[in-house]
C-alpha cells in the first residue's frame, strides 16, 4: 500500500480514526484499539480520543494474535463485559449502525454471535459473548475467527451488510473507494 492502511485518508480522517468514531457512537465500552506493525505512528493519531490502545507484539504472526490481543485486553478491562465487537479499520462503510444492528439481532436471536454477512459468508465486523472469548484467544494465524463465525449457521445471527464487502487491501481498492 505504500503507507499503513490505519492512515490512509477517508473523508477527511485516518481509516482508524474513522473506525474508532464509528465505535464510540455505538452502545459499547470499551473501544479498544489493537496495534501491530507502525504503532509509533497509528498511536499519535489516536492519542485524543477516548480508547485503549495496545500493542501486539505477536503482529508478524497474523490477524489471530490481534485478536487475542484484544481479547485479553478486554479481560483486563473487566471480568464483567458481556461480550466484544471485533472490527476492522479498513472496511470504509463501517458504523455505529453496523455495531447497532449485531446488538439487536444477537439480542432477538438470543445467539452467541452475530456477525456481518457479505460474498456470500459471515465476516467483520462480529459480535461475540462472552463464552467466546476462551475460543479467540486460543485463535492461531491469519484467518482470524472467519472458521469460527462460518462454521455452523445454528451458531451465528447473520446480519446481512453488503456494504461491509469493500475492504482496502490494495491501491486498487483504494482508487474504487476514490
Amino acid at each position: 500500500m505504500g503507507t499503513p492502511k490505519q492512515l490512509i485518508e477517508f473523508r477527511g480522517a485516518p481509516l482508524v480514526v474513522h473506525a474508532v468514531q464509528a465505535a464510540l457512537e455505538a452502545p459499547v465500552w470499551p473501544v479498544i484499539v489493537v496495534l501491530g506493525a507502525h504503532a509509533e505512528r497509528i498511536r499519535p493519531v489516536l492519542a485524543k480520543l477516548p480508547v485503549l490502545a495496545v500493542e501486539n507484539p505477536a503482529w508478524p504472526e497474523g490477524m489471530a494474535s490481534s485478536i487475542r490481543c484484544g481479547i485479553a485486553s478486554l479481560g483486563e478491562f473487566s471480568r464483567d463485559l458481556d461480550g466484544g465487537v471485533l472490527a476492522l479499520c479498513d472496511q470504509p462503510a463501517f458504523s455505529a449502525e453496523a455495531i447497532r444492528r449485531l446488538l439487536r439481532a444477537q439480542h432477538e436471536t438470543g445467539l452467541g454471535i452475530a456477525a456481518a454477512r457479505y460474498s456470500g459468508r459471515n465476516g467483520a465486523p462480529a459480535l461475540f459473548s462472552r463464552e467466546y472469548f476462551p475460543e479467540l484467544l486460543s485463535l492461531t494465524g491469519e484467518t482470524g475467527a472467519r472458521t469460527l463465525l462460518n462454521r455452523s449457521p445454528d451458531l451465528v445471527a447473520s446480519v446481512e451488510m453488503p456494504e461491509l464487502e469493500l475492504d482496502l487491501d490494495t491501491p486498487a481498492d483504494c482508487e474504487r473507494l476514490r
